[in-house]
């Protein structure tokens, strides 16, 4: 869609649902056209509610505030800002790379950008930028961009006692996905303590020998030590797997051992 065209789209609509909201016009016949539908009782109550509440929203407040909130409050992260840090090349996949920075200046120093809900002024906003640098530079951007993020700060590796916290504490964790996941197969699945000490140990180990992915690598692990019992789930209906640091090492002991099979698998 040409640049511009969905702003105009999306006027189209909202003034065509505005027309069929009007009861004068709707007395006229001019209004949408009513379809009947056969509903039970509590899909009709649940469809009512739904369209009495969304006729309680203000929905230009609501534009108002969410406008307000972006601009005073708004926190934006770009991530793997390293990939356009460099000089333009003659040739190659590196041609946009100051381009790409130039572009960004004016945003991240403050200006009025065109969304489908008004203009959003950024000089109020908060930006945070992230990168793998290890390669690339900081230098390696251009001055005026890098005068924008004044504040550098250096990343640690994740440690083991990390890896630890990540599986257990969030609120959508991988041993809570895995465990819902299960529960739709009529499988109680149990990961002891002791095994996610020990996951998290396999995860640090194999990040510490091969290329550190940092938390990544629990997808790898976990999808590994789960991989046979999601397979078999639907022959575990209504049983209890506990899984314990016995289990993880017998799954993962001999991936382990040998490196070139951890490195495509782990």
């Amino acid at each position: 869609m040409a640049p511009g065209m969905e702003d105009m789209a999306q006027g189209l609509n909202e003034m065509m649902n505005q027309i069929g909201n009007n009861p004068i016009i709707n007395m006229l016949g001019g209004g949408p056209k009513k379809r009947k539908r056969k509903l039970k009782v509590k899909d009709a109550l649940e469809l009512l509610t739904e369209d009495e509440a969304s006729r309680m929203v203000d929905m230009e407040r609501v534009t108002r505030e969410a406008l307000d909130r972006a601009q005073n409050a708004g926190i934006i992260f770009i991530d793997e800002i390293d990939k356009i840090a460099g000089l333009d090349a003659s040739h190659g996949p590196d041609v946009s790379r100051g381009g790409v920075q130039r572009d960004l200046l004016p945003i991240v120093e403050g200006s009025n950008v065109t969304t489908k809900y008004g203009m959003v002024k950024t000089d109020h906003v908060l930006f945070i930028a992230a990168g793998a640098f290890h390669v690339a530079k900081v230098s390696d951007l251009i001055p005026e961009l890098q005068g924008r993020f004044p504040i550098r700060v250096e990343l640690e590796p994740l440690r083991r006692e990390d890896l630890v916290r990540i599986l257990r504490e969030p609120k959508n964790s991988l041993v809570k996905q895995y465990v819902a996941l299960l529960a739709t197969e009529g499988v109680d699945l149990q990961i002891t303590e002791d095994a996610i000490e020990e996951i998290a140990r396999v995860a640090a180990d194999v990040n510490e020998r091969m290329e550190n992915i940092g938390a990544r690598r629990l997808h790898t692990v976990m999808e590994r030590l789960l991989d046979e019992i999601s397979f078999d789930a639907t022959d575990k209906r209504g049983q209890r797997l506990v899984v314990d640091p016995k289990y993880v090492q017998a799954r993962l002991e001999g991936v382990l051992l040998d490196e070139d099979l951890s490195r495509y698998i782990l």
